[in-house]
């Protein structure tokens, strides 16, 4: 991982929006005073309740719920566009929120960089000059600037549009140079709000793709806001889910999927398929005995497990982590227990004929 990654530390953060929050916190804060009647009583709009998140160094933290459940509220917190009501936002060490003006803005600069939703790209600038603008902001040499400008647009697939103005580009495109200007910037931290949501859908699923193969290269402090539990769990490493302000569930994309906390989470993984996000390693049983005929990588999803168990005709397979060694085992069975939604459906599955069981598992 690399040195310049950061944690974030989210400590029960309140937002409060009108002219006077200052004069409601307490009843919210120590009297439960909920999110309508703060409204109804006091014409006054709770954004964040008591929202504590611990944000790992060098992963995709998604953050995810629908319109007005406050996600894009708390990661304008993250860099002080918008000030919490009470609460802290650390990062590696210092609260945020204590930063004097001088400070807060070189904090912007150099540890946060931000990809938005409508791309927020200069019109007037092209392709090279709205990715170095972040650059030139900061006072870095010419010669820096573009060696590290066309270096991002090399990356993210632009290579011939470097003089091109953003009204010439079509959205994916125009996206892919608010991230190149993003990464140019070398911040720890890469906030995106929303980032994909603008897209059409196979341009949005190319471009969940490059943020996944730049992450295995730069390691950044990703923050993901999304509205789509699709996107969540194929990106995600953590997944935190909003309601109403308040984060009620949070954990890898397969403990969201596999155990939701309520019943608002339980319709949004309703109709996930399982075969595709579970990986095998959240299946993984402490064994002893003798080796399995069969080894898996934990990162295999259950369905292409199920498919290698089926095609070698074997009942169980020790699973690796990444560096091939075992940390546990797993059965086709608990892998078909684990996709069924049903004591029914468990019994379907386990009555296909083999060669028809990953078709099934995997659809």
């Amino acid at each position: 991982m690399l040195e310049s990654s950061t944690s974030i530390e989210i400590r029960n953060v309140y937002k409060i929006f009108g002219p006077h929050p200052e004069r409601y916190i307490e009843a919210v804060r120590d009297g439960g005073m909920c999110k309508a009647d703060l409204l109804e009583k006091h014409n006054h709009v709770l954004g964040l309740s008591n929202v504590s998140l611990d944000i790992e160094a060098g992963y995709i933290q998604v953050i995810m719920g629908l319109s007005g459940s406050g996600k894009s509220t708390l990661i304008r917190h993250i860099n002080r566009l918008i000030e919490p009501t009470a609460g802290e936002v650390i990062v590696e060490g210092t609260d945020v929120r204590a930063l004097k003006p001088k400070a807060l803005r070189n904090f912007r600069r150099a540890s946060t960089a931000m990809v938005f939703q409508k791309f927020a790209l200069l019109p007037h600038r092209t392709v090279l000059g709205n990715v170095v603008f972040g650059l030139e902001i900061r006072g870095v040499s010419r010669a820096e600037q573009l060696e590290e400008a066309h270096h991002w647009i090399s990356r993210v697939g632009l290579c011939g549009f470097e003089d091109k103005y953003p009204s010439q580009l079509s959205g994916g495109m125009q996206q892919r140079v608010g991230l190149a200007r993003a990464l140019s910037n070398d911040a720890p931290i890469l906030l995106m709000d929303e980032a994909f949501s603008a897209l059409d859908p196979l341009i949005r699923v190319d471009m969940q793709t490059i943020l996944l193969d730049l992450q295995d290269e730069v390691r950044k402090t990703i923050v993901f806001i999304t509205h789509d539990l699709d996107e969540a769990l194929r990106i995600g490493d953590r997944v935190a889910i909003m309601q109403d302000g308040e984060l009620v569930q949070q954990g890898r994309p397969e403990d969201i999927v596999l155990s939701p906390a309520t019943p608002y989470v339980e319709d949004f993984v309703r109709q996930v398929n399982r075969g595709r996000v579970v990986k095998v390693g959240a299946l993984a049983k402490s064994v002893s005995g003798p080796p399995a005929a069969l080894r898996v990588s934990g990162s295999l999803s259950l369905a292409d497990a199920a498919l290698r168990l089926v095609e070698a005709r074997l009942s169980f397979a020790d699973v690796t982590d990444s560096n091939g060694a075992v940390v546990g085992r797993v059965g086709l069975e608990d892998v078909v227990r684990t996709l069924a939604r049903s004591a029914g459906e468990t019994a379907a599955l386990e009555g296909m004929a083999s060669e028809e069981l990953p078709a099934r598992l995997a659809g």
